[in-house]
């Protein structure tokens, strides 16, 4: 890699010769890491021009650096990093005496105090990874994303790509999503109505801080998702946390002066009940004489295996009160960091002022090569060989925990997860650390619940990311360590 003639410079002040200031900043670069085995500098003239010395400064240091293997020279190559340094690589310490900024009277740390514990960042290492939200790579068409990136860089549709869009969004993905994708969940939408995410975790935190950065009183379902209660945790918000039953979230429950309430209707997360229509008209019913607006985070519609899902509260939505969170991170793949709000487009505008105000919006080349995977047929081609997989594999897992005599928490059809239930006494959380030395990786239910002992006794298995022929041995190393419990 060559090194760039602007990470030299010269102190015309300093009594220390320009050679030994220029041998100095190529030993440091090499000692701290940034200059590495190979890198090629500039060639003498320009480093000589650059710095404003004469061309024999350069040389000269260049020559002393290489009698003391600093560097090597080869004929018509220039100079290089030798290859001899590795050892003389250091991590560079503070300069003594120098006073450190105490970075703990700046930073109240409520950001790092909320955040998961939980995840486990390498869990391609376990053998048989249990863990929600990841994605099997054979599962994804690499080959026609990578199709889709090539036609996004073409000459044509790169130019637009490199200009700052102001907030705005790609009009392709935009087109699909109205006349495509929300249209399976019964939603008809405007591109005013229509806002690009960075996921459904960014478009969780819009609305939370449109609605609630101010306060406020909001309910969510308990259990949750654990991102949500992290979002929530930074606003000034009331927080109630409503106890789900087997229909999800009981609207009856929901208490008079709230001004939000966030749901996962269609899949609850982590239980997997749906809830019925007659509850989700009661639910909007109350949204409209109670006046709250309603989160709808419908994170997995896609996963169905009962035939054809609920409409989503938002299609039934005739007064407006329904935000719709959708995400293409259980679809495509959950590297991709990209969804989508459905709303008023009131809500919509002041969500995309404050997007705008934070990261402008998402990655333009991003958002043509989704479009691109959309259009060409890619995502249902995907889709289809998702259900097919995940279906089997939750047959399988089915039978397994069946005979091995573990006990669902809940039932539900479809998604890509079970919730189960321990024996009375059992922690979660302690089963989760004897079978992580079993190459075993669960879930467990602490993080779901507004109050973590209340999901001591439950834990969550996914299947999005273990191969059926694994899952069985994996269900028999769990009855194993419940027996050993």
């Amino acid at each position: 890699m060559p090194i760039p003639v602007e990470a030299f410079f010269i102190d015309r002040t300093s009594p220390v010769p320009l050679q030994v200031q220029l041998r100095r900043q190529i030993v440091e670069g090499v000692t701290e890491g940034r200059f590495r085995p190979g890198d090629r500098l500039p060639s003498s003239r320009r480093m000589a021009l650059y710095l404003g010395v004469a061309r024999v400064t350069v040389a000269q240091a260049y020559a002393e650096l290489a009698t003391t293997d600093y560097l090597t020279s080869l004929p018509r190559s220039g100079h290089r990093i030798s290859d001899r340094i590795e050892g003389r690589i250091t991590t560079p310490a503070p300069a003594p005496d120098t006073p450190r900024l105490d970075w703990q009277r700046h930073i109240d740390g409520r950001f790092a105090r909320s955040a998961r514990t939980d995840r486990v960042v390498d869990w391609r290492r376990f053998r048989f990874p249990f863990v929600y939200g990841q994605a099997d790579p054979e599962l994804v068409d690499h080959i026609a994303w990578r199709e889709c990136a090539v036609r996004a860089l073409g000459w044509r549709e790169f130019i637009p790509l490199t200009a700052d869009l102001y907030g705005e969004d790609d009009p392709e993905l935009i087109d699909y999503i109205a006349r495509h994708i929300l249209p399976r969940r019964g939603i008809r939408a405007r591109p005013e109505e229509i806002l690009l995410t960075l996921g459904a975790q960014n478009g969780l935190w819009l609305a939370a801080e449109v609605l609630l950065g101010r306060g406020g009183r909001c309910a969510v379902e308990d259990p949750c998702y654990p991102g949500l209660r992290e979002i929530l945790a930074m606003t000034r918000a009331e927080v109630s946390a409503l106890p789900v039953d087997a229909h999800g979230l009981p609207p009856e429950t929901i208490p008079p002066g709230v001004t939000t309430v966030f749901t996962t209707a269609s899949h609850q997360c982590p239980t997997n009940s749906t809830m019925p229509l007659d509850h989700r008209r009661a639910l909007l019913d109350r949204a409209s004489s109670q006046g709250f607006a309603v989160i709808e985070d419908d994170y997995e519609f896609e996963m169905s295996f009962a035939g054809a899902p609920s409409p989503a509260l938002k299609a039934m939505d005739a007064a407006g009160t329904v935000i719709y969170v959708g995400s293409f991170s259980k679809s495509v793949f959950p590297g991709l960091r990209l969804g989508y709000l459905v709303a008023d487009p009131t809500f919509v505008a002041e969500a995309r002022a404050l997007r705008g105000l934070v990261m402008r919006h998402p990655p333009g080349m991003l958002q043509r090569t989704l479009a691109h995977f959309l259009s060409l047929g890619h995502y249902d081609a995907q889709m289809n060989r998702m259900r097919r997989v995940y279906a089997e594999r939750r047959i399988v897992m089915a039978e397994a925990i069946a005979e091995s005599g573990l006990t669902p928490a809940s039932g539900g059809l479809g998604g890509s997860s079970f919730w189960m239930a321990l024996p009375r006494g059992l922690d979660s959380r302690a089963l989760s650390r004897d079978l992580r030395g079993e190459g075993v990786l669960i879930e467990p239910g602490t993080p779901f619940f507004a109050t973590a002992e209340d999901g001591a006794g439950f834990y969550r298995l996914a299947y999005s990311s273990i191969g059926a022929g694994l899952i069985p041995e994996g269900i028999a190393r769990i009855r194993a360590a419940l027996r050993r419990s």
